[in-house]
């Protein structure tokens, strides 16, 4: 019985973070031998927002670095860049021409960055969802692991889908395959050390809000050591009071592995005096092997190269297939 197929990226924006490994990247390791993976580099959506030219083609091969650091293994998972696989940029704008105005002007991310940008704000910006549903549609999975956040977009993938199936397909023989969430209960939202109410993210312009992947053991210190806490002695999760609390109990307990429970009684009775430098050196421990292999590979960018230019072809053949049966269905002709 053939494996059902997972599909996720990341943007080689900023420096990955403790949230997009906790939240995301350490699930698709662990469970990668489960599926058939496809994970990409989403390049493309890296431009919805002002970016530095100079630095986006050595971003996406760090990123591709920090994958297979994280433990990624390219037997058993196709890695590969969006923007080297055309079609991602056909199929959406196909995608384009059949998603409704309002379905992308009620999208909250594109709300919330269109108040930060104001008459800056692109076309790209309120159209990446499509891109997205390109992405993913492309490849057929079966699943698509997102956070909380990402559910929305999720579910307008999953609508697209079911539009040009009505439109251009049959009940019985659909043009698309429509994917369903795969939401991990822990971890899935990991939070910033300034703001616990506020998602961690590689925007926020603090350093200080987040734990990078790639940071070094004295930055660690110095940023949990200066992270948001509160007054009270004792600690404990999910009290709505107390975000910041729950925010770094929940990240001793992924970067150690243990327990909601082990956790709880462990630090039920300490002050954070004695609660940052446990965290501290967990954190520091979790995040030593990857660093230790992200050094060694990407002294040999031809082992990256070797890795991208693999999962290019494999990804490409599958690409092809389903933009050649969206063509087919909308009348396309085909090249002569």
């Amino acid at each position: 019985m053939s494996k059902q197929r997972v599909l996720s990226g990341v943007q080689p924006t900023g420096s990955l973070h403790l949230g997009n490994y906790l939240g995301a990247i350490r699930t698709w390791v662990s469970e990668q031998y489960e599926y058939e993976n496809y994970f990409f580099i989403a390049d493309l959506h890296a431009i919805t927002v002002p970016h530095d030219p100079k630095t986006l083609a050595k971003n996406t091969y760090t990123l591709a670095a920090l994958y297979l650091a994280c433990g990624l293994d390219p037997a058993h998972t196709t890695i590969f860049v969006q923007s080297h696989i055309p079609a991602h940029a056909e199929l959406a704008w196909l995608f384009n021409c059949i998603t409704p105005l309002n379905w992308l002007e009620r999208m909250i991310q594109f709300k919330e960055k269109a108040l930060k940008q104001g008459e800056n704000v692109s076309i790209g910006l309120l159209d990446y969802p499509v891109l997205q549903a390109a992405d993913i549609l492309l490849y057929r999975p079966q699943y698509v692991p997102v956070g909380e956040d990402q559910k929305q977009h999720l579910e307008l993938t999953r609508d697209i889908a079911a539009r040009f199936n009505f439109q251009y397909g049959t009940p019985d023989a659909p043009i698309l395959s429509v994917p369903e969430p795969l939401i991990r209960a822990e971890g899935a939202r990991v939070m910033s050390l300034t703001d616990g109410t506020k998602k961690m993210s590689k925007s926020d312009p603090s350093e200080q809000s987040r734990i990078n992947l790639l940071d070094s053991p004295d930055e660690i210190r110095q940023k949990v050591k200066r992270c948001k806490t509160d007054p009270v002695r004792g600690l404990s999760f999910d009290d709505p009071e107390r975000p910041e609390c729950h925010n770094l109990l929940t990240l001793y307990m992924l970067s150690s592995g243990q327990t909601k429970a082990d956790v709880t009684a462990e630090c039920a009775d300490m002050g954070w005096g004695q609660f940052k430098p446990l965290l501290t050196e967990s954190l520091i421990s979790a995040l030593q092997p990857i660093q230790a292999r992200y050094a060694a590979l990407i002294q040999d960018r031809s082992q990256i190269e070797t890795v991208l230019r693999q999962g290019r072809e494999t990804a490409e053949q599958a690409a092809q297939e389903t933009l050649a049966a969206v063509k087919n269905a909308l009348g396309y002709s085909t090249p002569l």
